[in-house]
């Protein structure tokens, strides 16, 4: 029984740009074969039984040849696979996804085109270049780059490209730039004619650097602009001037390691790459339920006998009412319970099961919330608190002296991994990480656990630690880190703001 084979475009490299087909093909993949241009991120939306295989080429630099590629994907096919060919940009622009499709025809396997987002059109949008343009031209040619054009029988025609076409988008052609300048001009293109060469497009490493076909040669080399890059030449590059948005975000370049668990961590990824950063995730902890729920199901079935509910974070929140609903109970069993809560984000995630906070203290910390019950008459009433294993003990024992009976029940806990934590060490040795961002007291001891025993000084020189609130941030301090950021808001907004405050003071 043979499989299908999807030819999937990957998009520029930005992984918001994928298709919505496209996503679904990950998806749905038994075995997702993927290029060196495909965005990582698109990899974790992939099953968890899928088979990943990795055969990118760069330059030279060939994991995989195409032949070894192409007899890959029927292998797998032919054993009833689906198999989800990742390629970046559109596999029909210079994509070879031609051949591929002609090798599937051969072995008789089923297949779907799905179109990708090519850097062609993406790269230049980015880098605000509008391709066409009615002032300056309806006409466009994509061109590889990778052909010299002082071989005698060129397949490309220099002339008509020099004189007849507005705008020239060249793939691949860092290499072989000098000889696309001099097949350019000396078949009659006005030396002053605009190009712009564009590095990474769509991603966070973008770099865009413009002058005209004469001098680009020159500027490749100062700016050492290196592969992927594709080069744009024609009036339309003048327009960027006033059409760059990419670029201006205000943490463009910035790699940021984002150590929060990864179920909890797209919020502030997706907040600083809008922003502009290249962000590394590096989960340090996952959240799993407790070894023994039964201190857990017990409070659950005696919730009558309870005067406060009390959550500390999100987390708390997701577990209780997950746990809540396992025990065929619902949000009736809490009618009579006030609640409590620190941060806005806790409350917004319990109004979210119906329920609006009795208490929300300004400053989101637990002594907040022993200051905030001050004003509440809580001698012998009983309060549940159901949080993390690890959290401190402040307000337990607060809570206690002022006459509350608290159960402090554990509904979580932190679990440490080490999931890419080879990648951001590798990033760290090379000095390419601006700065490590922290949620929590455990995502920091986490972290540190990663990390050798001994250089920790060396390791993280030059790079900025940035924590979400002061006693993430004591806790930084105290296991060796310098921290320059501590958030006045402990939200995930608060942490934001404060980045981008600290490379960009008001």
């Amino acid at each position: 029984m043979k499989g299908k084979v999807y030819l999937v475009g990957a998009g520029p490299g930005d992984p918001g740009l994928i298709t919505v087909k496209g996503l679904e093909c990950i998806k749905r993949a038994d075995v997702l074969i993927y290029d060196f241009l495909a965005s990582s991120v698109l990899l974790k939306h992939a099953s968890k039984n899928a088979e990943i295989i990795y055969v990118g080429k760069k330059g030279s630099d060939h994991t995989f040849s195409q032949d070894s590629i192409n007899a890959l994907i029927v292998e797998k096919a032919k054993i009833g696979l689906t198999v989800t060919r990742l390629k970046g940009g559109d596999p029909f622009i210079f994509g070879r996804g031609g051949e591929e499709a002609e090798v599937l025809i051969q072995a008789g396997i089923p297949f779907e085109i799905v179109p990708g987002v090519t850097s062609a059109i993406a790269a230049p949008a980015y880098a605000g270049i509008p391709l066409t343009h009615r002032k300056f031209t309806s006409t466009l040619a994509f061109v590889t780059g990778h052909e010299d054009p002082t071989k005698k029988e060129s397949s490309i025609d220099w002339k008509a490209l020099a004189k007849g076409i507005g705008t020239l988008v060249f793939l691949m052609g860092v290499k072989n730039l000098h000889h696309i300048r001099e097949g350019l001009i000396s078949h009659g293109m006005h030396p002053d004619t605009p190009a712009a060469l564009i590095r990474w497009g769509t991603t966070a490493k973008q770099v865009t650097v413009t002058g005209t076909i004469d001098t680009i040669v020159e500027l490749k080399n100062a700016n050492d602009i290196k592969p992927p890059a594709i080069l744009v030449v024609g009036h339309v590059v003048g327009l960027r001037k006033k059409m760059k948005w990419f670029e201006t975000r205000p943490l463009m370049g910035r790699s940021i390691v984002v150590t929060r668990s990864r179920e909890q961590a797209s919020d502030l990824v997706k907040r600083l790459s809008d922003l502009g950063a290249e962000c590394l995730e590096c989960p340090t902890i996952t959240v799993v339920p407790p070894d023994d729920l039964k201190p857990l199901d017990m409070a659950i079935e005696n919730l009558s006998s309870y005067d406060w509910l009390m959550f500390t974070s999100v987390n708390g929140v997701n577990f209780f009412f997950n746990r809540l609903f396992e025990k065929n109970k619902d949000v009736r069993a809490l009618n009579h319970v006030r609640t409590a809560v620190i941060g806005p984000a806790t409350a917004k995630r319990l109004f979210d099961f119906g329920f609006q906070s009795d208490i929300l203290p300004e400053s989101y910390k637990a002594e907040s919330v022993v200051e905030a019950f001050a004003k509440e008459d809580i001698i012998g009433k009983k309060i549940l608190l159901p949080r993390a294993k690890e959290a401190r003990q402040i307000l337990p024992l607060e809570l206690t002296k002022m006459g509350a009976v608290v159960d402090d029940i554990t509904a979580y806990h932190n679990q440490a991994v080490k999931d890419d934590a080879d990648i951001v060490l590798k990033r760290l040795k090379e000095h390419t990480i601006d700065m490590v961002t922290f949620t929590s007291s455990s995502t920091v001891k986490n972290f540190r656990a990663l990390l050798p025993t001994e250089g920790l000084d060396n390791l993280i020189q030059g790079v900025t630690i940035a924590s979400i609130g002061p006693i993430t941030a004591d806790t930084a301090r105290n296991l060796g880190f310098d921290v320059h950021i501590v958030a006045e808001s402990y939200t995930i907004d608060g942490l934001c703001e404060a980045i981008q405050q600290y490379y960009h003071p008001s």
